[in-house]
């Protein structure tokens, strides 16, 4: 069994450079399916969603290969199937937006129910309302697998019932090569499907308005081969920001785009940490004096990103006074509490809030990550701790962090990976 272990109790120093997007890097790789030459993606992030969503294509068909350590090089004019049922497609939630390509470029998908974190229903309904606009048809298999269909995807208007990031950018991928021009009404406006539409947009597609919340797609019939660079991640760099807070450090925040981050760097200095922006980076400063608690009340961007909702919640642990946080975007986001609370911290959960009782003592104690951003939230509460802490089921936190051990090692923390096997442990990549 492989595992963090973490010793805590040492403010973070120095400077970590963050990788590129994962949520937008799992959608570009299937939206590569639509193109009619092949692609060059740059600053990939080296995590294992990357690298499932990579080999789903190559079953596909397509000629997938990595130019270094954070390129790919993506031809899909080979893929010779719509069928997308392997476990390697059940086993990642983003897999879903390989309905959209594959309908786009070519009027028919059949792909299975996508899986990832565990943390919530995540119904697919908004997605199927909008294939269904354009015109195609679709079914639901053995309860297991989505099948749709069109001979001619004509463009139509969509009115989102919630607001949804993958419903957005899986219409958009259908919407990109249908005729005539889709508008989709209520879209949601992350970071991520901005650089989507940017993507697209290269191509050759007409996507305008990404980042607010009406997108208009007009339907082109070819799209040429590029060379993109995916932005870097808000969440990541949310992660180390949170860290040195919560570890009472100071940290710069290397290759950023500062305004993606408004939402989290709002709340640290509501807190009293110290936040100083440069053109790509931003410095982040927990010596200058005791932090406050806040309220956070999860929303989708604009404000402030579920993503970051459980590293917020390690941070406010040490922070004394009653934090509430509102969860506003999941249903059941709240299951790593019972692993901090195995730590000794004061967190009860009531519906969508969580009411956090800062400043109480921690001890170190074996955890688990029970989702990606969970894992953070247990690598930032060991760090609080003067103790050894393991954590277990990291395989959820290696979905979205590259290099996390590393990273974190450079900011001085004192983390390992390990394998267990019985009574004996031996570190991996030391």
């Amino acid at each position: 069994m492989e595992k963090f272990v973490v010793t805590g109790g040492k403010p973070l120093s120095g400077e970590v450079t963050i990788s590129g997007a994962k949520n937008a890097a799992v959608a570009i790789i299937p939206a590569v399916i639509l193109c009619d030459e092949p692609c060059q993606i740059e600053n990939i992030p080296n995590i294992s969603d990357v690298s499932l969503i990579s080999r789903i294509l190559q079953q596909l068909g397509a000629n997938v290969r990595r130019i270094n350590r954070s390129s790919l090089y993506i031809d899909p004019t080979k893929i010779r199937t719509c069928n997308a049922v392997t476990d390697l497609v059940r086993g990642m939630r983003a897999s879903y937006y390989l309905l959209g390509a594959l309908l786009g470029k070519y009027g028919k998908a059949k792909v299975a129910l996508p899986g990832g974190c565990n943390f919530g229903v995540r119904p697919i309904d908004q997605h199927l309302k909008g294939f269904e606009a354009l015109g195609a048809t679709t079914q639901l298999v053995d309860g297991a697998i989505i099948e749709a269909e069109c001979d001619n995807l004509v463009g139509t208007h969509v009115y989102l019932d919630v607001v949804s990031v993958g419903a957005t950018m899986n219409i958009m991928l259908a919407a990109s090569k249908a005729k005539g021009q889709t508008i989709i009404e209520n879209a949601a406006r992350e970071p991520h499907i901005v650089d989507l539409a940017n993507f697209l947009n290269s191509m050759g597609a007409d996507v305008r308005g990404a980042g607010t919340d009406v997108i208009k797609i007009r339907g082109v019939e070819y799209l040429h081969g590029v060379t993109y660079s995916i932005i870097p991640d808000q969440i990541e760099a949310g992660t180390y920001m949170c860290a040195a807070a919560a570890t009472r450090g100071c940290i710069t925040v290397k290759n950023i785009t500062p305004k993606h981050l408004e939402s989290i760097s709002a709340k640290l200095r509501e807190m009293g940490v110290k936040i100083t922006e440069y053109d790509e980076a931003l410095k982040v400063d927990a010596t200058v004096g005791p932090l406050k608690r806040c309220n956070i009340k999860t929303m989708p961007h604009p404000g402030f990103p579920t993503d970051c909702q459980p590293q917020f919640a390690a941070l406010l642990m040490s922070v004394p006074g009653t934090s509430i946080i509102n969860e506003n975007v999941w249903d059941n986001r709240y299951q790593y509490v019972s692993e901090l609370v195995r730590m000794g911290a004061q967190i009860s959960v009531e519906g969508r809030l969580a009411i956090i009782e800062g400043g109480t003592p921690l001890t170190a104690a074996p955890v688990k990550a029970t989702d990606l951003r969970a894992g953070a939230a247990m690598i930032i509460a060991a760090l609080e701790i003067n103790g050894t802490t393991e954590i277990s089921n990291i395989q959820y936190i290696e979905r979205g962090y590259e290099d996390v051990v590393e990273k974190f090692r450079a900011l001085g923390a004192d983390i390992k990976k390990v394998y267990f096997t019985g009574d004996n442990e031996q570190e991996l990549g030391a």
